[in-house]
C-alpha cells in the first residue's frame, strides 16, 4: 500500500520542494556509478553517511544533513521523491519557503537523531529523505487530516486504487513504523523505522505552533480538513483587509 497522487492543488509554486527533488535526484545520479563498486560505495557513505557509531566518537557530525539527500538505489529515491511531491506542496503554501526549508531540514536532523539514540553504535550507514519526508507527512497529518489521498493496493493478483483520507494513510503508515521499529534490531540494516516515527513526530510538533497560529481546530472547520482551495485562500486573504473610508 503506497499514496500515488491528492486531489489538493497549492496556492503557490512550491519551490523548495522541487528544488529538494531535484537535488535528490541529482545527487543520486552523481553516485550512481559507486554502486558498482562496493568499497568505493561504503568509502562514500563512511564520508557522508549519517553513522551512529561516528557519532558516538565525536565526528562527522555533518552526516545528520548530508545523509538527507543520499539513498541506497533507485526504489529507495523514488518512493520517497513520490511522497514528497504528494505531501510537500501543500505543507510548503501553508509554511512558505523559507519556513518550509527550515522545517524540512529540522526534520530530518530529527529523524536522525531519532535512529542514532536507538543504536549509538551501530556502524550501519543511515542514508535516505524519508525521515526528512515523514516530517512533512507529520505536518500534513495535523494540517489537513480529511484532504484525500489515492492509495494504490496490491496483494498478489489484486491491485485497485482506493481514495482515502490523509489521517488514515498517514495513521496506518506510522504505526507499521513504530510495529517495525519494535521487529527489528535497530543496529541492523534494512528499513531505518524510528528514523521514519522520530520524524513524524518532529514534524507534527513543529507544525503545531502554525496550526494553532491559523485557529486550530477553527481552521479545520473553515477548510473541514482539506488544503484551501487556492482560489478560496485568496478570498480569505483579501477579506482580512480593513475598510477603508473615503474622504468627501
Amino acid at each position: 500500500m503506497f499514496p500515488i497522487r491528492d486531489h489538493n492543488p497549492s496556492g503557490r509554486t512550491p519551490y523548495v520542494t522541487y528544488a529538494l527533488l531535484v537535488a535528490n535526484i541529482l545527487v543520486f545520479v552523481l553516485q550512481y556509478d559507486l554502486f558498482s563498486n562496493d568499497r568505493a560505495l561504503w568509502a562514500f557513505y563512511y564520508d557522508w553517511a549519517l553513522i551512529p557509531a561516528r557519532i558516538s566518537a565525536g565526528e562527522a557530525y555533518t552526516g545528520f544533513v548530508t545523509s538527507m539527500f543520499l539513498h541506497g538505489g533507485f526504489m529507495h529515491l523514488a518512493g520517497n521523491m513520490l511522497f514528497l511531491f504528494i505531501f510537500g506542496d501543500n505543507v510548503e503554501d501553508e509554511m512558505g519557503h523559507f519556513g518550509f526549508a527550515v522545517f524540512y531540514l529540522v526534520s530530518g536532523v530529527g529523524a536522525g537523531l531519532a535512529q542514532y539514540l536507538v543504536a549509538p553504535y551501530s556502524q550501519i550507514p543511515t542514508v535516505g529523505a524519508s525521515g526528512a519526508i515523514a516530517g512533512v507527512m507529520g505536518a500534513y497529518l495535523l494540517l489537513f487530516p480529511k484532504a484525500r489521498v489515492d492509495i494504490f493496493v496490491f496483494f498478489i493478483v489484486f491491485f485497485r486504487i482506493f481514495p482515502m483520507p490523509a489521517w488514515i494513510m498517514l495513521a496506518l503508515w506510522f504505526g507499521m513504523q513504530i510495529f517495525g521499529g519494535f521487529g527489528s534490531p535497530a543496529d541492523a540494516g534494512g528499513v531505518a523505522y524510528w528514523a521514519h516515527a522520530g520524524g513524524f513526530v518532529i514534524g507534527l510538533i513543529l507544525a503545531l505552533p502554525l496550526w494553532l497560529r491559523l485557529g486550530g481546530t477553527r481552521f479545520w472547520d473553515r477548510t473541514d480538513g482539506h488544503p484551501p482551495h487556492p482560489e478560496a485562500k485568496y478570498q480569505l486573504s483579501r477579506s482580512r483587509i480593513p475598510a477603508v473610508r473615503r474622504r468627501r
